[in-house]
């Protein structure tokens, strides 16, 4: 079987094409296609086929096809299978055209940048050859437009670094050819115009490649109204200087990384001779095809402590080399294989902007990286066979050794071993290396009863090794003694691995109360990584006594340093060892304690919450935060972005035990003060969606509506980020309601004001106007002067967009004057983009400008750089409008560069719309065409039709000017009915005079 899309979409069967039926079905085939091994839901099939007309009954539709499809298929009904709420195409990658031409060219740029250019020309040549013509021959509509494109790009994009290796090995005379035509069909390509200067020039004719520079400057000139980049000019100077004509990227790069990350082998491992040697020589043995071990066992029983002493003791066979993952089995949220994989590519020298999004691609590339290398990868604490497969080298010269507590049966080819409890000899000698002293040696009976109580255990044995070793003055038959007794007293403890947790249950009697209470209070928090500061609220204690609690939790093993991360040390607590001290802590708390510990813990990462988020203020006093002196506060913060970075999943977890407790409060001030600093400014919305659920599902329990209210506020405020508008309104209507049912007057206002803003960007402009309506009429009662002041901004701007621009100009100068009293810098910045918008739509552009240039002048100086940017296209427009487009192109392309990077749609299409404009005004219509559809499908995607309509208005300028007269005239049709439909003022205004096209066609 064998898929092609790379050129028309074709199935083949024995080397015979499949009848694939018309359009639709071949489109719906290539989505599958590209989308190979994955689910594709029914919406994605459904745009991808039909677009914006869809049938009545898709699901009916797309059956039919799929139907087809099976028909058509040899072994079709396996292939293509029904799979959540979707169909996958379980078509092996190797199949599909796409996924090879990826597959190689990822290869070739690996070979390129390790200077190995003969392979990477044969990558490059391998991945090329695959296509057949324009990709997705045959489909249709929208999104095969999209993809068409976008693979067209890759395809360059690929040819080029092709040429790149062609011509660091002096093959230039032979690629001229093609590269001629290249430049034809892509003359505003500057890349490939510059490999023909360097192609010309390694033949000999450099008055030829002079020629194809001057040509290109002509094009650039004349299409763009721009120079050539500095790449181009570069090349232009060499050619003129003769120098070697090679490209600059083809020079050696430096070695691959060769990553070290195993953890620290054990000082003192003991025994366990037979499984080293068994799993050594299983490593090391050179085999034709990538050596596997799994060790499997119970819990307890030194899987870990085996894997780390066998990767050390095998490591020199692995030159290249050696990778690490724990994968968190037993743990709720399991290691996600992509997130893995991901860490192993940065490890191998991938940047992060190579990085696939995709799990499929982001393991081609991991085994095309460890392809040709010797490179040990240790899996540690796997769930299951499907976390490990995608972590699997592909090339033999690898070795993989994984640890879980199931036997892996199903990973075909391990080598599989099974880790028993250790023999009477090696326990024995692992306690007497631990206690030390020859004590062993003096009671040997003692000993021997320690270990069987121990259960043969390691970690059991260990712990009690320990217990010993920090009592020299113990004899071994008093341990022996007390273990045989507290054996009988918790022998209740019968769920599971009953020998872990005897051991561990002899650890903690060991302990004083002040350390018990504390490992029972980081159970009872369910944290597994920990700052030892965190010891001090749950004991109500200070630092140093806190700091020496944790100290002796380490020396009984009971906790592990992980290291220092932000300046603090941080601390580990086993998975067992928390299961384990939280069960402890619900059987010896009370109900009110146990509430009462998580509180002062709560409220000691809330002050450092709001502390670490604050804004520094010059002589400001020195932060209070519950339960931590200053200067603990002040090391802490040293560097708040890492200290956050270190705490960020405790702080999900705290915040969802809280609701646990049905501890509404203090969820609801942790997860909005999260939610308010840390979580907006990076874009963390899974984490701000788990706090705020969790949180508001205890508020409900506990019937608490101020808190419902914020929460579901914070939610709006969450939804409104992601531009996800409709569930934004619903969330700010229940805040909304949840303040009327509370008599929260202060909080119904601050909903209708979130609340307008929404339905404004929605384009309900009569819906937004009534909420700032009610609001200002409540704020009448209220002494909320800043809450006015934002009132009276939401009104001048939904004024503007009605068109009452006079009355948007008095609201909007009013709100200025308000901001510049109170020293609002932000405030005035916005009130005077606002105005400037104002004075632009009524045509006063002078005054626009002025308006606009100082809000640019106040948020840049206050250092936000997405409302400068949404600043600067404010002013953009009015020199568009004066005539001066050209002026500030550069600088719209930055602001693009920005809503890109902080992941902002609405202001990615706002400043494509802008450039849209912009090339319309200066008469190159075909640039505008691009710029617009793209605005286009952001509008579209966002659900925002008044801004479709705004778009639409454009581009009926832009097909008339191209000479389509009936599109231009379907465009502004749609436009005007949205605009009336909504009320806005676009609606009565006059349909603009076509601009003329400055372009030269092209000829063809």
């Amino acid at each position: 079987m064998e898929f092609r899309v790379l050129g028309p979409v074709e199935a083949r069967v024995s080397g015979r094409p499949v009848q694939l039926g018309g359009p639709k079905p071949r489109t719906l085939l290539a989505m599958l296609l590209l989308h190979a091994g994955r689910v594709v839901s029914l919406a994605q099939l459904v745009d991808a086929v039909w677009g914006q007309d869809p049938p009545e009954r898709t699901r009916a539709a797309v059956h039919t096809y799929v139907s087809t499809l099976r028909k058509a298929l040899s072994d079709g009904a396996e292939l293509l299978t029904r799979d959540a709420g979707g169909y996958l195409l379980a078509a092996d990658l190797d199949q599909v055209d796409v996924h090879v031409f990826t597959r190689e060219v990822s290869a070739g740029r690996v070979a390129l940048a390790d200077g190995d250019l003969e392979e990477a020309a044969a990558r490059f040549a391998a991945g090329l050859r695959v296509w057949r013509g324009p990709a997705l021959g045959g489909a249709r509509g929208e999104w095969a437009e999209q993809e068409r494109g976008r693979l067209e790009e890759l395809r360059l994009a690929a040819l080029e670094d092709r040429v790149d290796t062609d011509l660091a090995m002096g093959r230039g005379e032979a690629v001229v050819p093609e590269l001629v035509a290249a430049v034809a069909e892509h003359p505003l390509r500057e890349r490939l115009r510059s490999q023909l200067m360097l192609a010309l020039h390694q033949a000999g004719r450099q008055a030829d490649a002079l020629a194809v520079y001057q040509e290109g400057r002509r094009v650039l000139l004349d299409e763009l109204g721009l120079e050539p980049g500095p790449a181009l000019r570069s090349t232009h100077e060499r050619v003129l200087r003769e120098e070697p004509a090679k490209p600059a990227r083809a020079e050696a790069a430096p070695p691959a990384p060769r990553p070290s990350q195993l953890p620290a082998d054990i000082a003192d491992f003991t025994g366990r001779a037979a499984e080293l040697d068994q799993l050594s020589r299983a490593l090391a043995r050179p085999t034709g095809a990538v050596r596997v071990c799994a060790i499997s066992g119970q819990a307890g029983s030194g899987k870990s402590t085996l894997a780390a002493h066998v990767a050390h003791a095998v490591r020199e066979h692995f030159p290249d080399g050696q990778l690490y993952a724990a994968l968190h089995g037993v743990h709720p949220h399991r290691a996600d294989p992509a997130e893995v994989l991901a860490g192993f590519l940065r490890a191998l020298g991938v940047p992060e902007q190579g990085i696939p999004a995709d799990l499929a691609e982001r393991a081609q590339l991991y085994r095309t990286l460890l392809a040709d290398r010797r490179v040990l990868v240790v899996l540690d604490d796997a769930a299951d066979e499907r976390q490990v497969r995608p972590l699997l080298p592909g090339e033999p010269g690898c070795a993989v050794l994984v640890t879980s507590r199931e036997r892996l049966g199903a990973l075909s080819g391990a080598a599989q071993l099974d880790l028993r409890v250790l023999p009477d000899r090696d326990a024995l000698a692992l306690l007497d290396r631990l206690v030390g002293s020859d004590r062993v040696a003096a009671e040997p009976e003692a000993a021997r009863e320690i270990v069987r109580l121990c259960g043969q255990l390691p970690l059991a044995v260990r712990i009690a090794g320990a217990r010993l070793a920090a009592r020299p003055h113990w004899r071994l038959a008093r341990l022996a003694e007390r273990l045989g007794v507290q054996r009988r007293v918790l022998g209740e403890l019968t769920l599971g691995d009953l020998e872990v947790r005897g051991s561990l249950a002899l650890s903690y009697a060991g302990l004083a109360e002040r350390e018990r209470a504390a490992l029972r209070g980081l159970g009872l928090l369910d944290v597994s990584g920990f700052g030892g500061w965190l010891v001090a609220p749950l004991l109500d204690c200070d630092r140093d006594e806190a700091e020496e609690v944790v100290e002796r939790l380490v020396d009984a093993r009971l906790v592990d340093v992980s290291g220092e991360e932000g300046g603090v040390l941080r601390y580990q607590v086993h998975d067992l060892t928390r299961a384990f001290a939280r069960e402890r802590g619900e059987a010896e708390e009370t109900p009110d304690g146990v509430r009462a510990l998580c509180a002062r813990a709560a409220r000691a990462w809330l002050g450092l919450v709001e502390a670490a988020g604050a804004t520094p203020e010059p002589d400001a006093e020195p932060v209070e935060v519950p339960h931590l002196d200053r200067e603990v506060v002040a090391e802490l913060l040293a560097d708040p972005r890492a200290w956050f970075d270190a705490e960020q999943a405790e702080l999900v977890g705290v915040v969802e035990r809280l609701a646990e407790l049905d501890e509404a409060g203090l969820a609801t001030r942790l997860a909005t003060a999260l939610a308010a600093s840390w979580f907006s400014t990076r874009n963390l919305f899974h984490q701000w969606w788990r706090t705020h659920s969790a949180a508001l599902a205890a508020a409900r329990r506990v019937g608490d509506r101020a808190d419902q209210a914020r929460l579901l506020a914070g939610l709006g405020w969450l939804r409104y980020e992601q531009d996800r508008f409709g569930e934004a309104e619903s969330y700010y209507e229940q805040s909304l309601a949840a303040c009327q049912q509370d008599g929260d007057e202060r909080g119904e206002v601050t909903a209708l004001l979130e609340l307008s803003t929404v339905q404004r960007e929605q384009g309900m402009l009569a819906a937004a106007r009534a909420s700032l309506d009610r609001a200002l009429l409540r704020l009448r009662a209220l002494d909320e002067p800043r809450l006015v002041v934002s009132a009276v901004h939401g009104l001048s701007r939904v004024l503007t967009e009605q068109g009452d621009l006079a009355g948007a100009l008095r609201a909007g100068e009013r709100a200025l004057a308000a901001h510049r009293r109170s020293g609002d810098v932000r405030g005035e910045a916005l009130s005077l983009r606002t105005i400037g918008i104002a004075h632009r739509a009524a045509g006063r552009l002078d005054e626009a400008a002025r308006a606009c240039e100082r809000a640019v002048e106040l948020l840049r100086g206050s250092g936000e750089r997405l409302m400068t940017a949404y600043a600067a296209q404010s002013l953009a427009k009015v020199r568009i409008r004066q005539g001066l487009g050209d002026a500030v192109r550069s600088e719209l392309l930055e602001c693009l560069g920005t809503c890109n990077d902080m992941q902002d749609g609405f202001g990615q299409a706002l400043m494509l719309r802008t450039l849209g404009e912009l090339e319309l005004s200066v008469g190159r219509a075909r640039e505008a065409l691009r710029y617009l559809e793209r605005s286009l499908r952001w509008w579209d995607a966002l659900r925002l039709p008044v801004w479709r309509a705004r778009t639409l208005r454009d581009l009926a300028g832009v097909h008339e000017a191209l000479g389509d007269p009936a599109r231009a005239d379907r465009a502004w049709t749609e436009a005007v009915e949205i605009f009336t439909r909504h009320s806005c003022r676009e609606a009565g205004e006059p349909r603009p005079a076509s601009v003329p096209v400055s372009e030269v066609p092209r000829a063809g």
